[in-house]
């Protein structure tokens, strides 16, 4: 159970005594301030009755003891422990007996002071001795020093063995509270990014024929507003980490990603996330000018680990492009464009003579994904310089029509059952033809003006075909779209490139097939993953396992996957506002909405959404039809 706030985190199990085993404990920016923390009343450990998040930075746990003597099934005393991820736990004792109690209370402190990644590697670490510190305990390492502070204070504290002590008398029905503060040594508490009175994004409401909608919703922008993090150097402007517990920092690929899904939410994380990866941008002369850096990932048994570096690149002028579009001012428009330019030049540079972007290192593949990434930077970068009088869009359209004709033909396998893409084409030209969820991505090809979206670079019978696989049992497992189809070699359920459902991909397959009419499998793919969200209590991993749903079953969590993810929290968002089928243009004052007709979740209302840095909301009956009930004065309906 993983409760965040960054820059903290708690990290528990579920009968919640903290033991110091793996990588339980309180965390503040990576390192542990406590790993254990275990409570006794009368010298023995509350038997623990219930365990759940109550939102994405606290856990509740709930325990009971039985203390007098006579015999019988029902407990005396109620334990309950609220724990938040900045560092406080509220223990609470209540007693439910007619007579006063007098319960000892014991509190076992530790930690180890240690680096999350050092904890992950399985790095076994000894606890630090602790000393007496006001009304806590402290420890001390060469990394820095934490320390506890309890209200009310102790009436014993013995550092040689981590404990703290005190005796509460509880009336007949009374109870007692015992708070603990966790800080690092001297640190002020820290309000978290996401608690700040100004957020940088709306907190929409839906409401409709499905709850799930509403609890997916609501769970998805809380855990949006814990991993919000602020630039050190430049406060005003914030990203989303890219997920607890093991990627609390800034990984620009899946910021970028995050950041377009929630424009329906405002475009203030945008900007910030653009102008912190502008600061990032390389700008001294060579091959790698105008790139955003970016760490290697993994791809799966059949490719080399890609760059994700050139993800970012090639993402950065396509959020520009889109969140001017969904309101961003001029202002900030014009401030970000000379580092989307930069972007762009690096692609011309790095495609040169040929007409594919190859990944970076000497023989590097032609990966699908990676020209869907950038056709989609041509098209709607040149959108961007011929609106702000820039040069190079021509040059841009141009590109982009050759690679849609070598593409359509390089990348195309034929088969008797009508052909598939192939997943990228090796230096040499062969293809590597296995179907995987990166396919989905040709579907995504972004937002132009007036409600219209780009060309893709499939045709019209490609397009059906990829439509059509995406929807059956090999990629649709019933919970999700399977990162690797069941009949590809290298299959593996867990995978998290080779099987398993990654929940971010599924969303941009749902919303890229009802904005090109195929409803009947973007509603199925929305439908299996609404089922895992209420399997996962509504907070979904970034990925679990691809095996094929069936009555009766569940879907089995990722032991690596982060919870919560930025990227699938945003698609929470995505995945509900593209029913709506919403396309505005700011610049143009007009909306265009698209909805999906089949109304595949009933009817759905969408309120406290933002278009044109004002409140929208819309509904979608159950015929399919959306009607605007709320918008900016004088943002006119498109057809």
């Amino acid at each position: 159970m993983v409760c965040v706030a960054l820059p903290g985190l708690a990290i528990s199990p579920e009968q919640g005594q903290l033991t110091g085993r793996g990588l339980e404990g309180f965390y503040r920016a990576g390192v542990r301030l406590l790993s254990r923390c275990r409570l006794l009343i009368g010298g023995r450990e509350p038997v623990p009755v219930q365990a759940r998040m109550t939102a994405a930075d606290r856990a509740r746990f709930v325990g009971t003891l039985r203390v007098t003597s006579p015999s019988g099934p029902d407990p005396d005393v109620m334990i309950e422990r609220i724990r938040h991820a900045d560092g406080t736990e509220r223990i609470t004792l209540r007693n439910w007996t007619q007579r006063p109690l007098r319960l000892p209370v014991e509190v076992a402190l530790g930690t180890d002071l240690a680096d999350l990644g050092a904890i992950a590697a399985g790095t076994d670490l000894p606890e630090r001795p602790a000393t007496v510190h006001a009304s806590g305990l402290r420890w001390s390492g060469p990394a820095g020093s934490s320390s506890v502070t309890a209200d009310p204070p102790p009436a014993d504290a013995l550092a040689s063995a981590g404990l703290l002590r005190w005796e509460f008398t509880l009336p007949p029905g009374g109870s007692s509270c015992l708070v603990l503060r966790v800080r690092p040594d001297g640190a002020e508490p820290v309000r978290a990014m996401g608690r700040a009175a100004t957020s940088p994004f709306s907190l929409p409401e839906v409401t409709g024929d499905d709850p799930r909608a509403r609890a997916l919703l609501r769970t998805s922008t809380e855990d949006l507003r814990a991993l919000l993090l602020r630039d050190p150097a430049h406060r005003a402007d914030v990203h989303l980490a890219a997920g607890a517990p093991w990627r609390c920092g800034l990984s620009p690929a899946e910021a970028l990603t995050a950041a377009r899904m929630t424009l329906p939410l405002g475009t203030r994380l945008a900007a910030g996330t653009l102008r912190i990866l502008a600061r990032a941008q390389i700008s001294t002369p060579g091959p790698r000018y105008g790139m955003i850096p970016g760490a290697r990932r993994d791809a799966g048994p059949h490719l080399p680990p890609g760059c994700t570096g050139i993800e970012a690149t090639l993402l950065f002028p396509v959020l520009l492009a889109e969140a001017r579009r969904w309101g961003l001012p001029e202002q900030d428009t014009g401030e970000l464009l000379p580092a989307a330019e930069r972007c762009l030049t690096w692609l011309r540079t790095t495609v040169g003579d040929g007409t594919y972007v190859h990944d970076p290192h000497p023989g590097g593949p032609a990966r699908c994904d990676t020209q869907a990434h950038a056709h989609r930077a041509a098209l709607l970068g040149a959108d961007l310089l011929d609106a702000h009088g820039r040069p190079g869009g021509a040059g841009l359209r141009q590109w982009a029509s050759e690679l849609r004709t070598v593409f359509r033909r390089d990348f195309w396998i034929s088969d008797p059952g009508g052909g598939r893409p192939a997943a990228a084409r090796v230096q040499d030209g062969r293809p590597v033809p296995h179907l995987s969820s990166t396919a989905a991505h040709l579907l995504d090809t972004g937002l132009l003006g007036g409600g219209a979206h780009a060309l893709g670079l499939l045709d019209k019978t490609q397009t059906d075909h990829l439509a059509r696989l995406l929807g059956t049992p090999a990629m649709d497992s019933g919970w999700g779209l399977r990162s690797l189809g069941v009949k590809e070699a290298g299959y593996n359920p867990f995978g998290h490139r080779a099987g398993a459902v990654r929940v971010h991909e599924t969303a941009i397959a749902v919303a890229g097939l009802a904005a090109a009419g195929y409803e009947k499998e973007a509603g199925a793919l929305l439908r299996g993953v609404l089922a895992a969200a209420e399997a996962f209590g509504h907070r979904l991993p970034e990925m679990y396992a691809g095996e094929q749903r069936t009555d009766g079953s569940a879907p089995l969590p990722h032991p690596a996957a982060c919870r919560p993810a930025a990227t699938t929290a945003a698609s929470g968002v995505l995945l509900l506002t593209a029913l709506a089928g919403i396309r505005p243009d700011a610049p143009a004052g007009t909306v265009t909405l698209r909805p999906v007709r089949s109304a595949p979740l009933g009817e759905i209302a969408l309120t406290g959404l933002r278009v044109a840095g004002a409140s929208f909301s819309v509904r979608v009956s159950r015929l399919g039809l959306a009607m605007v009930e709320e918008a900016a004065d004088g943002l006119q309906l498109g057809v």
